[in-house]
């Protein structure tokens, strides 16, 4: 019994050297960083519509554009309200003890929630056809020790069609 313990374990253990091998020759993430003007807990009003090189062959340009787009206008009709629950959340600040910032966070965790599963829709209609994968991520700022939220363009490793014999 201990011998198919351990030869099940090989195989769990060469199918995840398999799937590092594909890894690792995959090309690195594309970032679309926010190019907005206001940005609220990290969340910018506006992504970088501008069509990277690194996906030259990959996805139509058109394509690229309108899931961008898409992804604005969401952020377009969300965002104004974040703000304004904002300010008026830290013109309260000292009277509420903090309370008032609530309505903000939950707004903030809605609108990134939102755009989540636009960009889930996103992958099922077309980019995981084309061995895309987007997402919403987190990172560090270039400029500053803040983080941003950016969308994660990444490249799925193809697998192979099996043919039966």
């Amino acid at each position: 019994m201990e011998d198919f313990d351990e030869i099940y374990e090989e195989e769990e253990d060469e199918d995840r050297a398999a799937e590092e091998q594909l890894l690792k020759y995959s090309p690195d993430p594309v970032v679309v960083r926010g190019s907005g003007h206001v940005t609220v807990f990290g969340l910018s009003n506006k992504f970088e519509s501008e069509f990277p090189s690194s996906l030259t062959g990959k996805v139509a340009p058109e394509e690229f554009k309108a899931s961008i787009s898409r992804v604005n206008s969401c952020l377009r009709k969300t965002l104004p309200v974040n703000v304004r629950w904002l300010i008026c959340g830290c013109l309260c600040c000292c009277c509420s003890l903090g309370l008032s910032m609530w309505p903000v966070i939950c707004l903030s965790k809605r609108t990134r929630r939102s755009i989540e599963k636009l960009l889930e829709w996103e992958n099922s209609r077309l980019y995981h056809k084309l061995c895309l994968h987007w997402k919403l991520s987190q990172r560090k700022c270039e400029t500053n020790n803040m983080m941003e939220y950016v969308i994660l363009i990444e490249f799925l490793p193809k697998t192979p069609i099996l043919r039966p014999d």
